[in-house]
């Protein structure tokens, strides 16, 4: 059987985070440690070329989960592999298979798309010249004309923005692509470009894509499989057209039906909880 691009096996994510108050002023009770599991016994296994949706609530873990895969976090229990390397074990080689596009993407804003993303290309040691004529093909697909990347970023629209933070994870070559809410901010015509070229990078360079959204209609539109999580937990792994048949046996509901009916909320509620965004990253736990 051929290595799965990712799999995850009982993956579990712990936040626990202590008040500072007690420090500064010793005679306040001590509070209780808040402890958020963010991701609660996670299986999933992601074949090569797939484009795997991952659907949640704020606060649902999902984020939590794509740090995971990337290696920003370490998991507490479980194992995450990436094409069979362990991402505690093996963190260098599987740095060098994934990149991560992330909703809000950080930049030198006073820099043009092309400095910020020769930059990139000299950190993971691109050949520059190679990769400046890559900057300006790849720009190019996403709809940013080649006059404009020059010009600094500070000046570019959030969405010109996000295409940039696209275009710079595709500089290199990734075999596995984690897009967390990549088209969120976008406007219809942006939206739709990098849509398509999702679907156009897996159709020439057999990557595999990772994609967690808000877009109901794009899940549907880019995903060979969904994966809903709500609370930690996946409670339900199926192509979308298998997802829809749990709500309607003729197949005749969209994917927002099937999220109410498994979660009993919408995709802007957020979980009780806490913001799996808001929870501290380890070195901010006290």
């Amino acid at each position: 059987m051929d290595v799965p691009a990712l799999e995850v096996r009982g993956a579990v994510k712990v936040f626990e985070s202590r008040p500072l108050l007690p420090r500064l002023w010793p005679r306040r009770q001590a509070q209780p440690a808040k402890r958020v599991v963010a991701v609660d016994d996670v299986s999933l296994r992601v074949e090569r070329g797939e484009i795997f949706g991952l659907l949640g609530a704020n606060g649902s873990g999902k984020s939590t989960l794509i740090r995971l895969l990337s290696t920003l976090l370490i998991p507490d229990a479980g194992s995450v592999r990436v094409f069979g390397h362990d991402v505690v074990a093996a963190e260098m080689q599987v740095k060098r298979l994934i990149n991560r596009v992330s909703v809000e993407a950080a930049f030198f804003k006073k820099l043009s798309p092309m400095e910020n993303l020769l930059y990139a290309a000299r950190l993971y040691g691109l050949d520059i010249a190679t990769a400046r004529t890559q900057i300006v093909v790849i720009l190019g697909q996403l709809g940013i004309r080649e006059q404009r990347i020059t010009e600094p970023l500070e000046k570019m629209s959030r969405g010109m923005q996000q295409k940039v933070a696209i275009a710079r994870a595709l500089l290199t070559s990734p075999v596995l692509l984690l897009l967390d809410e990549p088209t969120t901010g976008l406007d219809p015509r942006s939206k739709r470009e990098v849509q398509q070229f999702v679907l156009d990078l897996r159709a020439r360079h057999d990557a595999t894509v990772v994609l967690t959204s808000h877009d109901m209609d794009e899940a549907d539109r880019l995903c060979d499989r969904i994966a809903v999580i709500d609370r930690g937990r996946i409670i339900a792994d199926d192509t979308p057209a298998g997802l829809k048949r749990l709500v309607a046996p003729d197949g005749h509901a969209s994917l927002e039906d099937v999220f109410m009916k498994l979660t009993g909320k919408s995709l802007t509620d957020s979980d009780a909880v806490e913001d799996d965004d808001e929870v501290p990253e380890p070195a901010a736990i006290g």
